[in-house]
C-alpha cells in the first residue's frame, strides 16, 4: 500500500520542481506592488477561495499578517450576503480557484470588483474566467495532482500555497522585518519562545 504514497511523492515532486521553474517573478512584484500601493492609501488586503483552496487562504492570511500584512480572511460565499462590505474600494483581495471557473467564486468576485477592489487572481488557468477579470494573475498550476483519480486537489494547493509564500517573503523583506518586531505579532508556541531568548 506504500507504494500509493510513493508514487504520490514522486509525481508531487516532479510537479513542484516544474512549477518553481515556470513562476513568473515580474507578476509577484506586481501582486507586492499592488499590496503596498493599496497600504499606503488606507487600504487593506483580504483572501478568499472556495472549497480546499478557501484553507489555503486561511493560512496565508495568518501569514501574512504575521509578517506584517494585514490580512483578512473574506468568506467566499457569504460575500455576496452582505461580508463584502468587510472590502474597501481600492482594497485588494487575494481569490484563490485552481480552475478559475468555480461558479460561486465568480459571483463574489464580480460583486468585489464592481465595489472597487481590486482583484489578484491565484489560478491554474491562466486563460480562466477569474484570470481575466482580476487585475493581474499569479499562475500556480500543475498536470497532476498525483494520484490515480487526478481530481482531489493536492499538488495543485502546493502551488497555491508556494506562489503565495513567495509574495509573503516579498512584502516581508520590503518591510525590513527583524525578530524583535515578528515577536510582537508572534509571542506565543515554540517560535516565540526562540525569538525571546
Amino acid at each position: 500500500m506504500k507504494q500509493f504514497a510513493k508514487d504520490y511523492y514522486e509525481i508531487a515532486q516532479k510537479e513542484i520542481n516544474d512549477y518553481i521553474a515556470s513562476i513568473d517573478y515580474r507578476a509577484l512584484e506586481e501582486a507586492a506592488k499592488l499590496i503596498l500601493d493599496s497600504e499606503a492609501k488606507g487600504g487593506r488586503v483580504h483572501t478568499c477561495g472556495i472549497g480546499k483552496p478557501s484553507y489555503v487562504a486561511g493560512y496565508i492570511a495568518s501569514l501574512l499578517s504575521s509578517t506584517g500584512t494585514k490580512t483578512y480572511v473574506l468568506h467566499g460565499t457569504e460575500a455576496v450576503h452582505g461580508s463584502s462590505g468587510q472590502v474597501a474600494p481600492g482594497d485588494v483581495v487575494i481569490a484563490i480557484s485552481n480552475s478559475g471557473e468555480t461558479v460561486e467564486l465568480r459571483a463574489t468576485v464580480e460583486t468585489l470588483i464592481n465595489n472597487g477592489a481590486h482583484v489578484i487572481a491565484v489560478t491554474g488557468n491562466k486563460d480562466s474566467w477569474l484570470s481575466q477579470a482580476a487585475a493581474l494573475t499569479l499562475v500556480a498550476g500543475v498536470k497532476q495532482e498525483g494520484d490515480t483519480l487526478n481530481k482531489p486537489p493536492r499538488a495543485s494547493i502546493l502551488a497555491e500555497t508556494l506562489i503565495l509564500q513567495g509574495l509573503s517573503v516579498i512584502l516581508q523583506e520590503h518591510r525590513g522585518l527583524d525578530p524583535l518586531q515578528y515577536v510582537t505579532w508572534h509571542p506565543g508556541g515554540a517560535l516565540g519562545a526562540s525569538i525571546k531568548k
